[in-house]
C-alpha cells in the first residue's frame, strides 16, 4: 500500500512516498525557499538526488510539481494508487490529542486554529485542499505536532496571566514539532539502550524548538501558545518582552495585524541580519564579515544555549543532547557555537565529527560529560505509520 507523508513548513514542503507496512521509501523530496527568491526542490530516487530550480510562489504550486514528479517517475501509474496522505499539522490546540482522518469539519478546525500557528496551519490547509483535489479517494489524515507535548504539567503550560484567559480563551503553551521531538527522543533512547532517560532535543530549522524529554515523555518545550515563542528562528522573534508590542504600536501606529506580521515574518535571523531568513544565507554573509549577520548567529546560538541550560535544571541533568532538522543536522558552525557555549557542563566538541552533515553521528568527544548527537529527524515515517493504521482500520 502506498502512503504519502507530507510535511509543510513555513517555507518548505517535505514529502516521502512509502510502501507500507514495509516502510520502504519509494521517492522523497523537499521543496525549499517557498515564497522566497531562488526557490528550488530536490527529489531522491533510487539513491540519486536531483535538484531542480522552480518558481515556488506558494505551497499549492509546490503540490502541483510534486504530483507531476510522482507520475513522471513512474512511482504511480495513477494517483489513485496513493491510498493515504498524512499531513503534518502544527497546531491542534486542545481539539485533537491524536491523529485523525481529515474531513471538511477537521479541515475547518485546522484553519480556524491558524492564529495559533500563522506560518504553518494556513500552509497545511492549502496542502490539504490541493491533495484532496488531486487525490479525492485517498484517506487524508492530520498528524498534530501538539500531541507529544500534552504530557506537560500545568506549571509548565500555564502562563502567569489572568487565569480566565486560559479557561475562557485557551491561552496556554501548546508547543510544536512534536512529531520530530518524539521520533528523535525515541531514537536517543535506542542509542542509550534504556528508557529511563533525560534527553534534550534541539529541533533547529527555519522554525525551531527545544524540548525536555523525561523517560520518553515531554515535560517542557520552548514553543508556546503559538510557534513564535522560544528561540530565535528564521523570521520569528522568539521570546521577547511583551511590553515591546504596545510600545511600538503607540510609536508607529502599527495595527495588531502589522505587529503579528512583523514578529512572525520580519524578525528572527532576517530581522537581525537584514539579509535573509535562511541560515545558510546568513552564514555566508557572516563569513564575508557582515556584522549584523555575525550578531544574528551569536544571538541564535545564545538562545539555544539558554534553553538547554534551563532544561538541565528541570531534568536534573541530561543524558543526551540531540540536534536535528535543517540547521541542527547541517550547520556545523551553529552546532559548534552551541556546544562551545555549554563547556561549563563538561561538554566537549569533536571537531572532526562535527564536520559531518545530515547523518547520525556523535559529535562530542568520548570524555564529554554529556554525549551530543546529530540525529536526522524522520517526521514522515511517523506520519506514514499513523496514516497506514487509519487506512487499514477504516
Amino acid at each position: 500500500m502506498k502512503i504519502l507523508a507530507v510535511n509543510a513548513g513555513s517555507s518548505s514542503l517535505k514529502f516521502q512516498v512509502y510502501e507500507m507496512p514495509e516502510e520502504k521509501v519509494l521517492i522523497s523530496g523537499v521543496f525549499e525557499r517557498i515564497g522566497i527568491d531562488n526557490s528550488f526542490y530536490t527529489i531522491k530516487l533510487n539513491g540519486e538526488k536531483i535538484r531542480k530550480d522552480a518558481s515556488l510562489s506558494n505551497h499549492s504550486v509546490a503540490v502541483g510539481f510534486l504530483t507531476k514528479e510522482l507520475l513522471e517517475n513512474n512511482i504511480v501509474e495513477s494517483l489513485e494508487e496513493i491510498k493515504g496522505v498524512g499531513h503534518r499539522i502544527v497546531q491542534g490546540a486542545d481539539k485533537f490529542d491524536k491523529t485523525v482522518i481529515v474531513d471538511d469539519v477537521v479541515e475547518k478546525i485546522i484553519s480556524d486554529l491558524s492564529p495559533l500557528a500563522p506560518l504553518h496551519n494556513p500552509a497545511a490547509v492549502v496542502g490539504i485542499k490541493a491533495f484532496r483535489e488531486f487525490m479525492p479517494n485517498a484517506v487524508h489524515t492530520a498528524v498534530f505536532d501538539t500531541a507529544f507535548h500534552q504530557t506537560m504539567d500545568e506549571e509548565q503550560y500555564i502562563y502567569a496571566l489572568p487565569y480566565e484567559w486560559y479557561t475562557d480563551y485557551s491561552v496556554r503553551k501548546y508547543g510544536a514539532h512534536g512529531t520530530s521531538h518524539k521520533y528523535v527522543s525515541e531514537r536517543a533512547n535506542e542509542i542509550l539502550g534504556r528508557t529511563d532517560t533525560k534527553v534534550v532535543v534541539c529541533h533547529l530549522g527555519n522554525g525551531g524548538s527545544i524540548s525536555a524529554v523525561l523517560n520518553g515523555k515531554c515535560i517542557d518545550t520552548s514553543m508556546g501558545f503559538t510557534p513564535n515563542a522560544g528561540i530565535v528562528m528564521g523570521s520569528r522573534c522568539g521570546d521577547i518582552d511583551a511590553s515591546i508590542i504596545p510600545y511600538i504600536m503607540k510609536k508607529t501606529g502599527m495595527t495588531p495585524d502589522d505587529i503579528d506580521n512583523a514578529i512572525n515574518k520580519k524578525s528572527g535571523l532576517l530581522g537581525i541580519s537584514g539579509v535573509s531568513s535562511d541560515s545558510r544565507d546568513v552564514e555566508i554573509s557572516a563569513e564575508k564579515g557582515n556584522k549584523r549577520s555575525i550578531l544574528a548567529q551569536k544571538i541564535y546560538a545564545r538562545r539555544v544555549i539558554d534553553y538547554i541550560a534551563r532544561y538541565y535544571c528541570l531534568l536534573g541533568g541530561i543524558d543526551m543532547i540531540c540536534f536535528t532538522a535543517g540547521i541542527g543536522e547541517n550547520s556545523c558552525l551553529t552546532r559548534k557555537s552551541i556546544i562551545d557555549g555549554l563547556g561549563v557542563y563538561g561538554i566537549k566538541l569533536n571537531e572532526e565529527a562535527n564536520e559531518t552533515r545530515g547523518k547520525e553521528i556523535m559529535i562530542s568527544t568520548k570524555d564529554s560529560k554529556i554525549p551530543c548527537y546529530v540525529i536526522p529527524t524522520n517526521e514522515e515515517v511517523m506520519i506514514a505509520r499513523d496514516t497506514y493504521k487509519l487506512v487499514i482500520g477504516k
